[in-house]
């Protein structure tokens, strides 16, 4: 299937990019490294928590729920407030996230049975934090307020809360299959973009075009190298997710690696693409920053593609990292059936078409 000039041109981008011990280099380590550090680095969990409290009640109930928060592993420090100016300072200049409020008849209030406020007041300029803070909070106070029900009486039903796929809800078991698909495009799109454009630097386009190769030997000769190497790398994020961060792999490798092949090329083709059309290198790069990160955003890594407008969700429709990631994050928490991996799939195939079509009449017009 692979003829001798397509098979030169291979070997020949192959070295290109292998020739450079640096480029060698350079290809592994910094998805390894951005494996490591966004695995630890990009939680939505909130720790450390700077708790502030300004009790001016001192009784049992206001100090009974200060030492179950000081209690909760996600808090660091109780720091103590002495009046409202003081609290407002905190929060003003970040000290603190957030601050609670005990008047001065909390626990009086609570003895007699007429119930009593707490005030919790939040750092909102960092909204998601506090609002991840406020449900740790809640939880709390629910605990010392089912407390304080008189033993015997019906406390009428509870829920019960399961979570399918992370029981525990641990980050990393989100984190991890997500990276594999970023990480794999921006490896697979950092190599194809700077292909077209290098050859136009070192002066050797030229000689393409008086090569007697054809057009389409050209264009995938020069994917496939790229494809070999996001290969490679998912490769090893398959094997140090499970075993170092402990994420479980409860599907099958196959239709994941079938998934995989048509995302590399879908990749590649709008790779391809911005490297056609960039003069430099430097262009190249800028071009695959400007695509990598919309791309990024929109896959659904960052947030939910739910909550963004009903436009965008259209435009993300395209996106080949948002339908790869929903087959990374199946195959590994839950076991996702051949059906919907298929189901996932044949968007992307849909979108390396017409990547590659796009990229192939672009080339051949530019080889022109």
């Amino acid at each position: 299937m692979i003829g001798p000039r397509l098979r030169a041109i291979i070997i020949k981008e192959i070295w290109a990019i292998l020739r450079d011990p640096r480029s060698r280099i350079i290809l592994v380590a910094p998805p390894l490294l951005q494996l490591f550090l966004f695995g630890f680095a990009s939680t939505m969990e909130v720790n450390n928590i700077r708790v502030g409290v300004l009790d001016l009640d001192h009784g049992r109930w206001s100090r009974e729920i200060v030492q179950r928060i000081d209690g909760s592993p996600n808090v660091r420090e109780i720091v103590s407030l002495r009046s409202d100016a003081e609290l407002a300072r905190a929060i003003n200049d970040q000290k603190i996230i957030v601050a609670i409020r005990f008047d001065p008849h909390f626990s009086a209030d609570i003895a007699s049975g007429k119930g009593a406020t707490m005030g919790a007041i939040f750092d909102g300029r960092r909204s998601n934090a506090a609002q991840i803070i406020s449900g740790y909070i809640r939880s709390i106070t629910n605990e010392v307020g089912a407390s304080l029900l008189p033993k015997g009486l019906p406390q009428g039903g509870r829920a019960v809360v399961t979570h399918w796929f992370n029981p525990n809800l641990i980050n990393l078991w989100f984190v991890m299959p997500a990276l594999i698909s970023i990480l794999a495009a921006i490896s697979t799109l950092s190599v194809v973009s700077q292909s077209v454009a290098r050859e136009r630097e070192l002066g050797t386009f030229d000689q393409l075009k008086v090569s007697p190769l054809r057009t389409y030997e050209i264009l995938i000769g020069k994917m496939i190298p790229p494809v070999m190497i996001g290969f490679v790398n998912v490769t090893l994020f398959v094997i140090l997710v499970p075993t170092v961060f402990g994420v479980p792999l409860q599907g099958a490798l196959l239709p994941f690696y079938m998934a995989l092949i048509f995302y590399l090329v879908a990749i590649s083709g709008i790779g391809m693409l911005i490297s056609t059309v960039s003069a430099t290198q430097q262009q190249a790069f800028l071009g695959m920053f400007a695509v990598s990160v919309p791309m990024i955003t929109l896959s659904g890594y960052a947030s939910p593609v739910d909550n963004m407008p009903g436009w965008l969700q259209l435009i993300n429709l395209a996106n080949p990292s948002a339908w790869f990631l929903n087959i990374s994050e199946g195959i590994f928490l839950k076991g996702m059936p051949l059906a919907q991996v298929f189901s996932n799939t044949w968007p992307i195939m849909l979108i390396a078409a017409i990547s590659c079509i796009l990229a192939a009449a672009l080339f051949r017009s530019r080889m022109e």
